[in-house]
């Protein structure tokens, strides 16, 4: 994945100027800073759905725009009310047999509830649904938007599990993008900082050690090398 952006901006600011990033295929990549510095403008760049930049965004060599569609998960869930499970899985990936519906169902804990509503799931629930939506089309790039935002904590712990083993069942690129550095100490082989208008990259860190056999020393080990970094940088 390439993202080269010359100039971007939002009213007469300018959110990126001379804005590089290289990310290599089956990497995990966090991309950690506050709310509004621009993370999600850079998911919705490489999933071609934002196109207001002076620049390139490639996947594979293909403009993000022509590029293969990529799994998406959002900061909310983003059900549709009025479909079950099931139908919100087709939504996405109307060729889905049962049997491929059945086993996303299975792979994200879900097993037996294709026919339950999102009004009868909890939120952690809806977001293994969500993740479940993304991982049918079998992406070879998955984009996760602040996926564990508003769930209590043992919540997310249960969630980074399930997410850092089914990146590695997919052999999916990942580019996450979150304002918690436990996020990328979980999930992510490498972070990159971001902060600033425009942005500016504070640190481009590389993470040790599988993210799905981490142990909770390594992640808190991890998180506070990504908070020191961050503070450090910090103008």
């Amino acid at each position: 994945l390439t993202l080269d952006i010359t100039r971007m901006s939002l009213g007469n600011r300018p959110l990126f100027e001379g804005f590089q990033l290289q990310v290599e295929w089956g990497e995990t990549l966090a991309l950690i800073g506050p709310s509004g510095v621009g993370k999600t403008t850079l998911l919705r760049i490489l999933a071609g759905v934002e196109t207001s930049f002076v620049g390139r965004a490639l996947i594979d060599g293909v403009p993000a725009t022509e590029a293969a569609v990529p799994g998406l998960v959002f900061q909310d869930a983003r059900l549709l009310p009025w479909l079950d499970c099931a139908g919100n899985l087709r939504a996405v990936c109307p060729g889905a047999t049962p049997g491929q519906i059945d086993t996303a169902m299975v792979a994200v804990g879900l097993g037996g509830l294709a026919g339950a509503w999102p009004r009868q799931l909890s939120g952690g629930m809806q977001r293994r649904l969500g993740l479940a939506r993304a991982l049918l089309v079998n992406p070879g790039l998955l984009l996760l938007d602040e996926p564990f935002v508003s769930l209590d904590r043992a919540v997310v712990r249960d969630l980074q599990r399930l997410v850092a083993d089914l990146i590695v069942q997919s052999d999916a690129t990942t580019v996450l993008v979150s304002h918690d550095p436990g996020d990328a100490a979980h999930l992510a082989t490498r972070a990159v900082l971001m902060a600033g208008r425009p942005v500016r990259i504070l640190a481009d860190l590389h993470l040790d050690g599988a993210p799905a056999t981490r142990s909770g020393s390594d992640c808190s080990r991890l998180e506070d090398l990504i908070d020191t970094h961050m503070n450090e940088q910090a103008p």
